[in-house]
């Protein structure tokens, strides 16, 4: 596969932004394309950085964009930029005109690790006419909703969150997130109602710090009856966790975007 840093301007963030983007070294164009998301603390180089998805997607006909999401959680925020629209949107549109790249809910698929595990359902579920599949990897799929919450400064204190964090998150989920774009559960009820629900695949490790925040979340899903596979595996937070599973992931995407497996 050969890879590519690429700069270019977002118009939605005002500003330059950049993404890594891996390019098939065979098959036929045009490619199906599988976003790949960072979490809070890393940014568009992590993927490639501290993984082998190069390796693991070398002999697939697939495009991987690892874009830049900075701390923003994937979602539009309440004071600030539209984050979702940035990714859901305008960077499918900016691959598709610059790679050769499929356009098409068939031909796009997204997954990420921790913040970027609950971005890609935030994405995949926000934009569900436009990714037929999206998995998350030991997802912060609780803490939007912990904005929400009447007692947030104390149980925010009681989960290690300073008070920096804290107005952060406020600033990014507003005082009431439930039951808008932020909440997952709720754009998983809207997605199944438009019968548009992606294949969803949510993984997290036994020894993670957002494991109960993840069975929380398998749990609504399936009182909500929303079809989805969840899986638990040792593990922690950590790279080596996220390499060995984003492999399962990449199969996933692979069969939900049509894809034979070479």
């Amino acid at each position: 596969m050969a890879w590519s840093t690429v700069h270019w301007k977002s118009d939605i963030l005002g500003k330059q932004t950049t993404a890594q983007v891996l390019l098939p070294a065979s098959g036929k164009p045009p490619f199906a394309v599988l976003y790949l998301l960072h979490g809070l603390s890393d940014d568009s180089t992590t993927w490639m950085r501290h993984s082998r998805i190069e390796w693991y997607a070398r002999d697939q006909p697939i495009i991987v964009v690892m874009p830049d999401g900075y701390r923003s959680f994937y979602t539009n925020h309440a004071q600030g930029p539209a984050y979702a629209k940035h990714i859901g949107e305008e960077l499918p549109a900016f691959i598709e005109r610059s790679f050769q790249a499929k356009a098409g809910r068939g031909a796009r698929a997204i997954g990420g690790l921790s913040m970027g595990g609950y971005g890609a359902l935030r994405i995949g579920l926000g934009y569900a006419d436009r990714f037929c599949s999206v998995n998350s990897h030991s997802g912060a799929v609780g803490w939007g909703n912990l904005a929400g919450q009447t007692d947030y400064w104390a149980e925010g204190r009681r989960r290690g969150l300073d008070d920096a964090f804290l107005h952060e998150m406020k600033r990014i989920f507003g005082d009431s997130p439930t039951g808008t774009g932020h909440d997952l559960l709720w754009l998983a009820r809207r997605a199944k109602k438009a019968r548009q629900l992606p294949r969803l695949l949510v993984d997290c490790g036994t020894e993670d710090f957002l494991l109960e925040d993840n069975r929380r979340f398998h749990a609504d899903l399936t009182a909500a009856r929303i079809p989805h596979t969840y899986r638990e595996f040792p593990g922690a937070h950590t790279w080596d966790y996220w390499d060995t599973h984003i492999q399962e992931a990449l199969v996933f995407h692979v069969k939900n975007l049509g894809l034979s497996k070479r």
